[in-house]
This record gives C-alpha cells, structure tokens and sequence, in this order.
C-alpha cells in the first residue's frame, strides 16, 4: 500500500514556469495522474502556452481568487469553489487578467502523458 502526506505549501516550486507550480505527483512519484496547484498572480498565467491534450481530461479546481479560461468558445470566468474541464482536443488558455486577483487552483490531469500541443487560435 502506498499513502503520502503533502505539505503542499512547502514544496519547491517548477522552474520555469509562468506562475508558481507545487507538483503534488512530482513529489510523491504518481505515474498516472498530473496533480499540481497553482498560485497565480494577477497578469500571470498557468500554461506555457495557448494548448491543447491528444488524450489527457484536466479538472481546474479554485480554491482562491478567479481563474480565466480562454477557450474558441469564449473566455470563462471561475470562481472559487468551481471547476473548470477541458476534454482531450480541447484549447485552452488559463490565467488571472492585470486586474484579477491572486488565484489559486488545484489542477488534476489524466493520464499523466506529455501529449500538449501548441493551439494557434489565428
């Protein structure tokens, strides 16, 4: 059996990212699922870019602020205590506009696979 304790907050953040990232997966070995929390300032954001998954679902959970997600549909506004599901194939954008508000999201993607694509919404 195989069970772990998370002192999320006291996880080092991913480098290189645009916003801060605590691995929850990363730091407990999970092979299956992407399990991350991010604190976004306002002006910053969660991807790297503007993408899309061949076969991860993601599940944008806030727990603090709201979370903007730009999508060809729209752009959606999510407060806290609401999700927010992208299915496979489907672009998104997340991140808190210059006048939001300090966000923070617990986002869970699976499987856990590098299958993201650069969507060029032009």
């Amino acid at each position: 059996m195989g069970y772990h304790h998370v002192a999320v907050g006291e996880l080092d953040p991913e480098p290189d990212r645009p916003s801060t990232q605590r691995s929850i997966s990363g730091a407990v070995g999970l092979e299956q699922l992407a399990a991350h929390v991010y604190e976004v300032a306002p002006g910053e954001e969660i991807p790297l870019a503007y993408h899309y998954h061949d076969e991860q679902e993601e599940v944008f959970y806030v727990t603090e602020g709201e979370l903007h997600v730009e999508t060809p549909e729209g752009e959606f506004a999510v407060p806290a205590g609401d999700a927010f599901v992208c299915e496979p194939e489907s672009p998104q954008f997340a991140f808190v506009p210059e006048d939001g508000e300090a966000t923070t999201a617990f986002v869970v993607g699976a499987p856990a696979v590098d299958d993201v694509h650069p969507y060029d919404d032009t």
